[in-house]
């Protein structure tokens, strides 16, 4: 849990209007402010205010370009990777950015004998193995201050998506003062180079950032930004609607009219990288059978589903949206056909169905905006017609995190994500993969799903640098995993925002957890 900061006076709602102040609507905690300790959107959405990365992207896309690193070259093996840091940046704390400082803050990713290494931590979750390598896979980089504007990396496998995961907002660089002072609680003292400073968090209820005036980009349009904490999706736009918050980041699909019909609103839709499913835990009965994971997606009508809940989004046949150039347009949807799904079941020895847990959670997702608690019902009626009995189990979020993330769980769970960087082996690999050098599964590979022939093909996508040749290793990963079927593909949606009218400046980019908060101001 963060450490409640209390400046002089706590913001509330009732000064939400005060000169220059940004207000924006989450639907939950953040689980820590951290960049390389959590994985969840609610983080990212504050974090990539306080932080930056030695990459960034181009305005609204994903397409890499100078951060805190100016330049970079590649060495021709793929291997070798130096950054010409930019000068005169200092960190919200006022020590400056240095190559030794970068160093010193990503240690914690590839170094077990440093105290504060991210793997070595208990409860959180973290993108370093996949961006950093592995220590136990032997793929972990070397990480070296060449000199003070100098940063190398030398990587023992190639990794074609390095550079896009460098501009992750789980590779924000925290002023190495921190970690001096605090120890390994710097989700507690969040640093950053960005363009906002951490200045309170009131766990339930809100996060408030200050303006940088040394920001290396120039100083923000607005004085603060307050992430106020609103779970229920009603009281959030009704709270936009009454100008007690100028932006709200989980709409659900059922509001779209009502926000398109108030002059005093805008609707904001954007390109996505996201993807949503119900997954299964394939390494244990009924669903190590593939027979039985195939039957679950003939018996849902995900093309019902998608026009009562998503406000007619459209089905999906694999894990990627159509925005990757790694999507692959040969694989289509299973269609709805209950009647093939008995038969299936019937072949795989089930022919009177069984009883499986559901596990959800109630919120509303970027990647789910009707909420789980709502899809998990839509789901459960069709499968009830083929036999299959599910029992709902309804968590908050961060528990729900943690059941799939740290217990053997049994049965089915709402599964979905945003991609964090562009790169389609982020949104693949982190849902598909098994490292066979080190009995791990992927970061997010929360179904425990395993087929060698696609972890191999996830090893050699990674180790070449020709993007049509990774591309067609994608297009065969994607083609395969819909047909071991560990999920039941539900969509892929885009990105929707709702604001007040006077919201100026607000960029989206596809890449879910971003925004340049800094080039907001309220006409």
């Amino acid at each position: 849990m963060l450490m409640v900061v209390f400046a002089a006076g706590l913001w509330s709602l009732a000064d939400a209007q005060a000169p220059k102040t940004l207000v924006v609507a989450l639907q939950g905690d953040p689980t820590g402010l951290d960049p390389q300790t959590n994985l969840d959107n609610e983080s990212w959405y504050i974090e990539s205010s306080i932080y930056d990365s030695l990459v960034s992207y181009k305005l609204g896309s994903t397409v890499p370009a100078p951060g805190l690193a100016e330049s970079w070259t590649i060495s021709p093996d793929g291997k070798t990777y130096t950054f010409k840091l930019r000068s005169g940046v200092t960190f919200q704390d006022g020590t400056p950015v240095t190559a030794q400082a970068v160093a010193a803050d990503l240690d914690r990713a590839v170094n077990p004998q440093n105290p504060c290494y991210v793997p070595g931590l208990k409860g959180v979750a973290s993108f370093d193995s996949f961006t950093f390598g592995s220590v136990a896979a032997g793929t972990a980089a070397k990480i070296e201050a060449v000199d003070a504007s100098t940063v190398r990396f030398t990587l023992p496998v190639p990794n074609a998506g390095f550079i896009a995961s460098l501009a992750m907002v789980s590779s924000g660089i925290m002023s190495p003062a921190v970690t001096k002072q605090y120890g390994c609680d710097m989700a507690n003292h969040p640093v950053g180079t960005g363009p906002f400073k951490f200045v309170e968090m009131a766990p339930s209820d809100h996060v408030t950032l200050a303006a940088n005036p040394t920001y290396w980009r120039g100083r923000p349009k607005m004085d603060r930004v307050v992430f106020q904490i609103i779970p229920e999706s009603t009281t959030r736009l009704l709270a936009l609607e009454r100008n007690q918050v100028q932006i709200v980041l989980d709409v659900l699909p059922s509001d779209y009219d009502r926000i398109s019909g108030n002059k005093a609103l805008q609707l904001m839709r954007a390109p996505a990288l996201l993807t949503l499913g119900v997954g299964m835990a394939v390494d244990a009965a009924p669903f190590n059978d593939v027979r039985v994971r195939k039957a679950m997606n003939y018996a849902v009508d995900k093309d019902a589903i998608n026009k009562g809940l998503y406000a007619g989004a459209a089905t999906s046949s694999q894990a990627v949206s159509a925005p990757y150039w790694a999507y692959n347009p040969a694989v289509k949807p299973y269609p709805y056909d209950s009647d093939m799904a008995k038969k299936l079941l019937a072949e795989a020895g089930y022919p009177n169905g069984f009883t499986t847990d559901l596990l959800t959670y109630s919120s509303a997702r970027s990647y789910n905006p009707a909420g789980g608690d709502k899809l998990a019902e839509a789901v459960q009626p069709y499968l009830a017609k083929v036999g299959v009995t599910v029992r709902i189990q309804q968590f908050e979020f961060g528990a729900y995190l943690d059941k799939i993330r740290h217990t053997p769980w049994q049965g089915m769970a709402l599964f979905g994500g945003s991609g964090d960087n562009g790169d389609p082996d982020n949104m693949l690999s982190v849902r598909f993969d098994y490292n066979e050098a080190s009995h791990t599964f992927a970061g997010s590979n929360y179904g425990r799903y395993h087929n060698p022939v696609v972890s191999q093909l996830f090893a050699q996508a990674r180790s070449i640098t020709d993007q049509a040749r990774r591309a067609e290793m994608y297009k065969e990963i994607n083609a395969i995993t819909h047909d071991d079927a560990p999920w039941i593909f539900v969509n892929n949606l885009q990105l929707v925002r709702a604001a007040r009218a006077n919201v100026d400046g607000f960029v989206q980019f596809p890449v879910t957890g971003l925004w340049r908060l800094d080039l907001v101001s309220l006409k």
